[in-house]
């Protein structure tokens, strides 16, 4: 990887993007993806221009970031920043948008990603990372999707099943933060519950509620991201953690047990406990274990490893790290935080620099960057 280059294209590639009429911060954004992506792709497939392969990929990831601004901003006009308690009115055509997308005429899949893409105000990278496949591959499941139903009359909505994973999608990706839809994907999702009795439906809601209600105090007021471990607990909203708590008693007394209520009770313990130290690690587990005979997510058996860290010691967790494919995403930052519990401070400040390279948004990067330099400042010279 020809650094050099990289750092001389990069004013030129910046002054074409603002000439063609991309706003100066926008801009930057839009390089700096860029050149991530040159880093990722350039070794194994050197462009023949790099100047045009920048440029046009820049120019790319601008726009997917505007489209999803401006999807995002119409949101916003519908809803207040934080949603209210309390239920909502039955009838809405944002939702009954979601459940036409999700056709019967589609797989699951496809209709989760055309809902998202469609709907959701998602770009299709951001659906690809969820689905943790390349952005080309996903590309095409939406194509596929749209010619599907092109010919089809939208008279037949899709099952709940479909719907709660497109809501499930988009609010992860408004709490994420690149897009700020999470208070959005609760409306919706109080308005389902609101007319159909389904312990998931209810299982969603509170997991959403009890995700949310850690919002505030996730951010520093620099903007850098807090872990949970040293989150301010008195800046989580109660009202919410309540709320989710009391609607997912409701759902698991039922005796149908689903993913969303499984994730609902990890995230219920974690609210629980008054302080990091005192969260029960171990029932954290169990539960893992319980959603992992409920779907067979990657992601979730990474989420143990972590669990199964805290709760039996770092070595108990690198030994489940070991057994899953280190190309999850996030693995290396899991790996990084497992070595440093571990003491090894030399291997963890490694992983993490190595995991900041890999982080899918800037604020993630950020963070695991200064996770590394932390460690290198306390490692012996």
């Amino acid at each position: 990887m020809n650094e050099a280059l990289l750092r001389s294209l990069t004013p030129n590639v910046l002054g074409i993007l603002v000439r063609r009429g991309a706003d100066f911060a926008a801009a930057e954004d839009a390089v700096q993806d860029a050149l991530i992506e040159a880093v990722r792709v350039w070794p194994a497939d050197p462009p023949r221009d790099a100047k045009g392969w920048l440029v046009t990929v820049a120019w790319r990831k601008f726009l997917d970031a505007t489209r999803a601004d401006t999807a995002r901003r119409r949101r916003e006009d519908l809803v207040e920043e934080e949603p209210a308690p309390g239920p909502a009115p039955a009838a809405d055509d944002t939702l009954q948008l979601y459940f036409l997308c999700a056709h019967p005429s589609l797989t699951p899949s496809s209709a989760v990603a055309l809902t998202l893409r469609a709907v959701g105000g998602l770009t299709t990278r951001q659906i690809a990372q969820a689905y943790l496949v390349p952005e080309a591959t996903m590309a095409q499941r939406i194509s596929r999707a749209k010619r599907t139903v092109s010919d089809v009359r939208f008279d037949q909505p899709g099952d709940v099943a479909t719907v709660l994973r497109v809501l499930y999608l988009v609010f992860n990706e408004g709490y994420s933060g690149d897009v700020d839809l999470a208070a959005e994907a609760i409306r919706l999702t109080r308005q389902l519950a609101a007319v159909i009795d389904h312990p998931e439906v209810a299982g969603l809601l509170a997991l959403m509620l009890l995700h949310h209600a850690r919002r505030a105090a996730r951010t520093a007021p620099d903007g850098s991201l807090v872990p949970l471990a040293d989150q301010d607990r008195g800046r989580w909203d109660t009202t919410s953690i309540a709320e989710g708590v009391e609607i997912l008693q409701a759902a698991l007394a039922r005796d149908r047990l689903g993913e969303f209520q499984a994730q609902a009770a990890i995230a219920a313990l974690h609210a629980d406990a008054p302080t990091a130290e005192e969260t029960d690690w171990v029932q954290i587990v169990e539960w893992y274990d319980e959603l992992g005979g409920l779907t067979d997510n990657p992601v979730v058996r990474l989420n143990r490893a972590v669990a199964v860290g805290e709760a039996d010691g770092p070595r108990a967790g690198l030994a489940a790290l070991a057994a899953l494919d280190d190309s999850l995403p996030r693995h290396t930052a899991v790996a990084a935080y497992l070595h440093e519990r571990d003491g090894d401070l030399t291997t963890a400040a490694r992983l993490y620099a190595e995991a900041a390279q890999k982080a899918p948004n800037l604020a993630e990067r950020n963070h695991l960057t200064r996770q590394a330099a932390r460690l290198n400042t306390r490692r012996p010279r």
